[in-house]
Parts: structure tokens; sequence; C-alpha cells
């Protein structure tokens, strides 16, 4: 099945990767973040449009999916409950918006794991409440990283919408294995200055919650205990150098950083360390992008055999 997409608040491509794996073509990009677009372009050879509220909705192409990883800013207006008009002021009303103009047959967007709680749950039944006063049927479920095959503990809320309310789609559901050690760099070839002090590493220790697995990522939580786990917390865009630590003595690179979010071994590095730390803590696990992407086309698909 062909189809046509448009990739919102981009990053560096994660969500594109899962959707041109089944078949999608990408016709409009957006991301403001020049260090992201440097990135992207390297990737995929067009750079990203920038800021998406400085884009009309009637400009952007036709397309049969919006894919979006909106960021979770607090909503500027809660608890009135008037779906569409609640959502002005934030970036969901760009995505609202394009929805409105441009009518695609589907959509598809990602955020933390806490977006169902906020606000008492108001900002999700805002967010649910717009989507469907458009005319969507809207489906939302909270899955792993880690149950993807990538060893990563990342939950995050996916919410997919079909303007077709008769479409037989359910979210994937998988157990898949990972594997800590493929995606690991031999220490002998990483630089030495991803290792860190004798100081840092003898707190490590210290503060060691058990037996460390090996090869294992020690993370150190806020009240500075130490867990060594055989898969990574998530990873984190704003996290101290040190959040997380292979095997309790050096810092991950960025290679590794983006084989444990499941981006392919020839996705292309031309930022400095310290943007693409940024870049994969903000990004998607590519993984479990495909799996939704799957079973949304092959929802699609069915229905129209069931019409045929």
């Amino acid at each position: 099945m062909s189809f046509k997409f448009i990739d919102l608040f981009a990053g560096i491509g994660g969500i594109r990767l899962g959707f041109q794996s089944q078949g999608g073509v990408c016709v409009f990009s957006s991301e403001w973040d020049k260090y992201a677009q440097q990135t992207y372009e390297a990737n995929f050879g067009e750079k990203p449009h920038g800021d998406i509220t400085q884009i009309s909705p009637a400009s952007i192409p036709d397309h049969d999916i919006l894919l979006g990883g909106f960021p979770c800013q607090a909503f500027s207006i809660i608890g009135k409950m008037n779906g569409f008009e609640d959502t002005r002021g934030t970036l969901f009303f760009n995505i609202v918006a394009i929805l409105k103009e441009k009518k695609p047959k589907a959509f598809m967007l990602e955020n933390v794991k806490q977006l169902k709680s906020h606000d008492k749950g108001k900002t999700f039944q805002i967010i649910l409440k717009a989507l469907e006063e458009l005319g969507y049927k809207v489906h939302y479920k909270v899955l792993n990283a880690l149950d993807f095959g990538v060893p990563q503990k990342r939950e995050r809320t996916f919410i997919v919408g079909f303007l077709d309310h008769d479409i037989p789609f359910e979210f994937p559901i998988k157990k898949e294995s990972y594997d800590l050690s493929k995606v690991l760099e031999p220490d002998e070839l990483v630089p030495d200055n991803f290792f860190v002090s004798d100081e840092i590493r003898n707190n490590r220790q210290e503060n060691l919650s058990r037996i460390a697995p090996y090869p294992s990522i020690w993370h150190q939580n806020i009240s500075g205990n130490v867990s060594p786990l055989p898969y990574s917390c998530a990873l984190r865009s704003g996290a101290s150098h040190n959040y997380l630590l292979v095997n309790g003595y050096r810092r991950l690179t960025s290679r590794e950083m983006l084989r444990i979010q499941g981006f392919p071994e020839d996705y292309r590095i031309v930022v400095s360390h310290t943007q693409l730390k940024k870049q994969a803590g903000n990004s998607v696990a590519v993984p479990v992008i495909k799996a939704i992407a799957e079973s949304m086309i092959q929802a699609m698909k069915q229905k129209r055999l069931n019409v045929a």
C-alpha cells in the first residue's frame, strides 16, 4: 500500500523511518531546531520546514497520514472542556488545525507516558475530545520499547486515529527479546573522554543497589541509589552526562544511543556528541513506530478488502 504522510515535530526522523518501512512517502516535514534539521537533512536529503506555528495549514501538501511527536507542554486553558477551543495557545493546536484543514485518513501522535495523567487527566481528555470533534475514531495506548527488541525502558503514549470508524485497528502487542551487548562498542574503541573519573566511578560503586550483571547500564536516581540493569533507562535529552553509565565507568557514545533507539547502522551522525545526545533523548524508539505503522497499514488494507 502506497501512502503519503507528513512528519511534524520531526526531530531526527525516527517516526519517518517507521512509516517509510511500510511504503510511505514523506511529502512534508517540520522541525524548528537547527541541529536536528542538520541531522535530518543528512539522512533524508531534505531540510525540514521550520516553526510549525508560522506555517499555514492550507499550504501543507495533501497527505494520507499525519505524524507527530508533539512536545508535552502545559496546556494554557484547562478545565472548561471545550475541546478544540481549549487547545489554543499550545502546539497541539497546530496539529488540530492541520487535521481540520487537510482531513487526512489517519494520524499517529506520540508523547510521554505521563500525558494521560497530566492535570488529573484533564489535558488528555481535552486532546481526545478535540480529535473526536474532527470526526476521528481515536485509539490510545502506552507502549514500552523494551517489548520491541531494543534494550531501553521507554514508555510512551501513542494516539492513533482514523476518519473511517470501521478500521479494525489494534495496537501491536510484542514481547521481543533484547540484547544490550549488541548495541555496545568494545571499550577499547571508545574515546578516553567517555570514561568517568575515579571519583564518579567510586561513588557509583558505593551506591550500588545490588550485584551488577554484565554488561549493564547503571542508572542513578534522584535519591542517589544506583541500579545496574541489563538495559538502559529512558534516554533523556537534558540528563546529566553521568545519568547512565555503561558498566559503571563510561558514558554512552553517540552510535550506542542511536542503537538503543533502534536506528539503523547507516544512520549518519553529522553533529557534535552534545547535540546528538539531545537528539537521541528527544527521539522515538524506531521499532515501536515500525510496529504501529504496520498495524495501521494492515488495518487500512483489511478494511479496503472487506469493502471490496
